[in-house]
């Protein structure tokens, strides 16, 4: 859909076709906004609603990568204090080089780019990177386990009760984590529990549509 077009807009055109004809729809992926869940249900009244795993998991890794940002200012402003400690006594300031080559501000800005991936993905270097970040700060790494390990949930279950059980494992990590953000994570999740599940029914996503509105909007651009 898109951005900006009303939900009464978009139903008003999809009623244009045949009702018997949409009632053949049985199964439709979309994202947690409540416009789209509207359109969905008003639309396609047979059709089951799946919530897209990667929408979900996106929050997740959002969530991380603040975690790391907010490290990230702290390292630059404990830079500036030593800069200008050392200006202040009229000594020369020298940042500390970790064992990769990487000082501390480096470290926490090139790591943004293998949080991302499995670690079985990552090369020789952000493995190296990865175990200093994890070393010198433990609450991303485990920030990273919980994005992992709801990721792991959507990709190695097929069955929806399995899936419940995992889901509610994860929400109990999350809540000993004391994660603000994640919690907020876990509390959409269950907002938004049966769309969620129904997902593990057939593992449907929107993904072909996401990369079709996105190349819509670069053509409009």
């Amino acid at each position: 859909m898109v951005a900006g077009t009303k939900a009464e807009t978009v139903i008003a055109i999809i009623e244009k076709i045949p009702l018997k004809q949409r009632n053949l729809v049985t199964e439709i992926a979309l994202d947690m906004a409540g416009n789209m869940g509207l359109i969905a249900k008003k639309c396609f009244p047979n059709a089951t609603r799946v919530t897209d795993r990667f929408h979900v998991q996106k929050l997740a890794t959002e969530a991380l990568q603040e975690i790391r940002i907010k490290y990230r200012w702290q390292a630059i402003d404990q830079e500036n204090e030593a800069i200008e400690k050392a200006k202040k006594n009229k000594k020369r300031f020298e940042s500390k080089v970790l064992a990769n080559g990487d000082t501390l501000k480096q470290l926490l800005a090139r790591s943004r780019y293998f949080l991302y991936k499995n670690k079985s993905k990552w090369s020789v270097n952000q493995l190296q990177r990865a175990h200093l970040l994890f070393e010198l700060y433990p609450e991303i790494q485990k920030a990273y386990s919980l994005t992992q390990g709801l990721r792991n949930i959507f990709e190695s279950t097929t069955d929806k009760i399995i899936g419940f059980a995992r889901l509610a494992k994860w929400h109990e990590k999350v809540n000993q984590s004391g994660f603000k953000s994640f919690n907020t994570i876990s509390r959409t999740i269950i907002n938004h529990y049966q769309t969620i599940l129904n997902y593990f029914d057939n593992r449907s996503t929107n993904a072909s549509a996401e990369s079709f509105n996105a190349k819509i909007k670069a053509f409009r651009s």
